[in-house]
């Protein structure tokens, strides 16, 4: 058993807490459009999911740190180590929206808070002082916004506590305010050079990465943090004060998202159906499902932060194409490690004959 797990560990995509992301957030959006029994699904198995990913982070992280440490220090793959804080912030986002346990999603947002800072301090440490650093094409790529999605993660589970909280509203909230706007801050950075990479340099199809959907994700949980300080503006007078703010730029960043999907679906479709690119299980296809599923939870608490209950129309039928992502990536997650279980078993046999 602990050689199986070490097999499946020595190998780990560093952003597979990303389905703990995506399942989070779909849990969440299901649960606000009445879908009671389908977020409690996604919840129990979000349960299975973070404590088994953690199991084989640990395993890994002990067993074979050196590759742990070079894969934290790339350019390509270390941006997939801050789906450990996202994921960590969104499993108790859901905790807390779908069953009110507000202590374990205390000791998880501190946890988050813990992983923010190594992570991002190592990671862009290491990318900066490295002498051979590759050229932009091949350096960046859509996970590097998940930067910003774990700061703004942060910010939505620590407003989201701020309700149970006897006293210290006033800190929290000024923590997560700094963090919504760092998220922001991040996210325009980054975006920039995606998108000189996407006009003014060749992009391959191959190149064509899900994670490049966190381009529209990324702003996606930008507009559920900064509804989330909305809706909890009277617990700090300053909050109240900058509301008209808020909701004028949490709205400038939905519009971006939005503006992106069409974007991303035509690309899409260039890449699987005109180049006839393989559309096999990749886990790098939890980066699609997340940001579907964060629009449809955003556009519905965008909706109720500005008052406009018309925007409800919108998450009242992306949850299904959320729905119908998610379980697309699952499927093909179970028929992955369905068949490699059957190869593992099969190689272990043939050893022992």
């Amino acid at each position: 058993m602990f050689s199986f797990l070490k097999q499946k560990a020595v190998h780990l995509f560093p952003g597979y807490f990303a389905l703990v992301m995506a399942t989070g957030a779909l849990s969440i959006g299901t649960y606000f459009l009445g879908m009671d029994l389908i977020a409690k699904i996604l919840l129990y198995f979000n349960v299975a999911a973070y404590i088994s990913l953690w199991v084989l982070k640990l395993t890994r992280l002990f067993c074979y740190f050196p590759r742990m440490a070079a894969d934290l220090m790339s350019h390509s793959v270390g941006p997939g180590f801050f789906t450990l804080v996202a994921g960590t912030s969104m499993f108790g986002c859901q905790l807390i929206i779908i069953t009110d346990l507000y202590m374990v999603a205390m000791y998880l947002w501190g946890l988050a808070i813990l992983l923010w800072l190594v992570i991002m301090y190592t990671f862009f440490s290491a990318v900066t002082i490295r002498k051979d650093k590759p050229a932009l094409a091949e350096g960046i790529n859509g996970a590097w916004l998940i930067v910003a999605v774990a700061t703004h993660s942060i910010s939505i589970l620590g407003t989201l506590l701020v309700s149970h909280m006897e006293r210290g509203h006033d800190v929290v909230l000024f923590f997560t305010l700094c963090m919504y706007f760092l998220g922001c801050m991040l996210y325009l950075n980054i975006i920039t050079l995606i998108f000189y990479r996407f006009t003014f340099l060749k992009l391959d199809h191959s190149a064509l990465t899900p994670p490049y959907w966190i381009n529209m994700g990324a702003v996606a949980i930008t507009t559920l943090a900064g509804s989330s300080l909305i809706l909890n503006a009277k617990y700090w007078p300053l909050l109240v004060e900058i509301t008209p703010f808020l909701k004028g730029f949490t709205l400038f960043f939905w519009i971006m998202g939005t503006w992106w999907i069409p974007l991303m679906f035509i690309l899409m479709i260039w890449r699987h159906l005109y180049h006839r690119y393989p559309l096999s299980y990749d886990p790098q296809f939890w980066g699609m499902a997340f940001p579907l599923a964060m629009y449809t939870t955003s556009t519905y608490q965008l909706s109720k932060a500005l008052g406009v209950p018309f925007l409800t129309a919108i998450p009242k039928f992306m949850v299904y194409i959320a729905l119908a992502a998610w379980v697309f990536v699952f499927l093909g997650m179970i028929h992955h490690l369905f068949f490699h279980r059957i190869h593992y078993s099969k190689s272990v046999e043939e050893r022992s004959l």
